[in-house]
């Protein structure tokens, strides 16, 4: 065995070989006690190592020597996370119940104080969003909430990314995924859209009748001011209606002719 015969080495005089011996035994055991403190550290993580329990240094990408039992090292990973913060009940400023999701994208930009600071900072972010969103919902309308989401997930993001940098957390981005609205208020709200676009089509028929009627009295005043000028429109009506066959074309005896039977009776009378 490996210790028995070293130990018997060691009790005995040291010749030439034996101190070979020895040699090689102390070479191996120096080479698997270096390879047992290597730590590889990859290019998106970062390495807090601790020297009995102190914090000593931030150690960047590539191998790295970790004294066994003595040292201790904790790799953090600095990509950037996405955490889904679950469906959350939360009540309006107009005292109406919805529940609301979100997903918070964020990335350690201080190793050190996210290991030494907080116990767990994924929890720890994840729960503080929660927080923020249910009291940032609560401090709004619906109607403020439904059309201005970009703004209040700004706004979210803000006071996470203050909360968490005393923890080495920067937050990129806050996106509000979903609102669930109550199934009787959805049906509310669609009662009110139909009544909305109804209003609307009374008002556009209105006004499509008044620019109509506009249109007309426009054209019945060119027609007045203009002698023959309706004589030569109702000959062009007849003329539409003749071009197919399966009309029934009634003819009308325009008061111009009637005018001017009338002139002539005058002037038979002279």
């Amino acid at each position: 065995m490996f210790v028995p015969e070293f130990m018997l080495i060691l009790g005995r005089n040291l010749t030439f070989l034996d101190m070979e011996i020895v040699f090689i035994y102390l070479a191996v055991g120096l080479v698997v006690l270096i390879l047992a403190s290597i730590r590889e550290v990859k290019q998106y993580e970062r390495g807090v190592k601790f020297t009995l329990g102190k914090f000593t240094e931030l150690m960047q990408p590539g191998w790295r020597i970790i004294i066994p039992v003595f040292q201790r090292m904790v790799k953090v990973d600095i990509r950037v996370k996405a955490v889904d913060v679950p469906d959350q009940e939360a009540i309006t400023e107009d005292n109406i119940s919805i529940r609301i999701n979100a997903v918070i994208y964020y990335k350690v930009s201080d190793a050190a104080r996210a290991i030494i600071d907080v116990e767990n900072f994924y929890y720890a972010t994840s729960q503080l969003a929660q927080t923020t969103m249910r009291n940032a919902v609560g401090e709004v309308s619906l109607d403020m909430l439904l059309k201005n989401r970009d703004d209040i997930a700004k706004n979210i993001k803000e006071i996470v990314d203050k909360a968490t940098d005393p923890w080495g957390i920067a937050v990129e981005s806050v996106e509000l995924k979903d609102i669930v609205l109550p199934q009787d208020l959805k049906r509310t709200m669609a009662k009110e859209a139909e009544a909305e676009r109804e209003r609307r089509a009374v008002i556009i028929k209105a006004e499509g009748e008044v620019s109509a009627s506009n249109n007309l009295a426009k054209a019945a005043a060119t027609l007045a001011a203009s002698p023959g000028a309706l004589h030569l429109r109702t000959l062009q009506s007849v003329n539409d209606l003749s071009s197919d066959q399966s009309n029934t074309t009634i003819w009308m005896m325009p008061v111009e002719v009637l005018r001017a039977v009338e002139a002539v009776t005058e002037h038979l009378k002279k």
